[in-house]
């Protein structure tokens, strides 16, 4: 909609112009920074956790049955103290088995239609330079909030202070990333052969 609007608004613009007097030029500006520092974010065991084979039989049949909860490390690297964020990006987005999908991953499709399960991520047990943090998120550039949890929705930034909602400037971080996957009710599922459990998520630093 938004080429529309401004083909519409550059017409009346034409249309009046001499009427109106209006100015024949408009600017247009790029902006950004170029920031000196730079940082490397890695998870213990290569950000996998292998769930092996789970039997169709085990599954709960009209409700989500929940699989066994697992831990990785996360380290944060940076070059200088840094000004940073966490940027979830789920790379099954619309595989979410129903609930809040504001805040919870895909495990992947069956048959392209049926959502397999949900995975909920929660990151917590932060040191950054020697200093406790609190994990604290964000859906728009100054709105910031405590919370655990990590979503694709919203941005994750970290605070020394519980009461300062606001992400502070760090070099060196580790913390636990806690994995809850959990599958659909069996009865919404195809599982006559072997389905993958395909879920997959890219955790990205953004300068702020």
């Amino acid at each position: 909609m938004k080429p529309i609007l401004i083909l519409l608004t550059a017409f009346s613009c034409l249309a009046t112009g001499l009427a109106a007097q209006a100015a024949s030029s408009v600017d247009l500006s790029v902006t950004g920074l170029i920031t000196p520092s730079a940082c490397e974010p890695s998870l213990s065991n290569g950000g996998v956790y292998d769930l092996g084979k789970i039997a169709a039989s085990d599954l709960n049949l009209d409700q989500p049955t929940k699989l066994p909860p697992h831990s990785l490390q996360l380290s944060i690297n940076c070059a200088a103290s840094t000004l940073l964020a966490l940027e979830p990006r789920d790379n099954r987005l619309g595989s979410s088995y129903a609930g809040d999908e504001s805040f919870k991953f895909g495990l992947g499709l069956i048959n392209g239609t049926q959502r397999l399960g949900s995975v909920i991520l929660e990151v917590d047990s932060i040191m950054a330079d020697g200093v406790q943090m609190y994990p604290i998120g964000s859906s728009g550039p100054s709105s910031w909030a405590p919370t655990t949890i990590l979503s694709p929705h919203f941005l994750s930034a970290f605070t020394p202070n519980k009461t300062v909602t606001a992400p502070a400037s760090i070099q060196r971080l580790t913390a636990v990333v806690s994995i809850e996957p959990s599958i659909a009710p069996a009865n919404t599922l195809s599982l006559t052969q072997e389905v993958p459990i395909d879920g997959s998520m890219t955790l990205t630093v953004k300068y702020l």
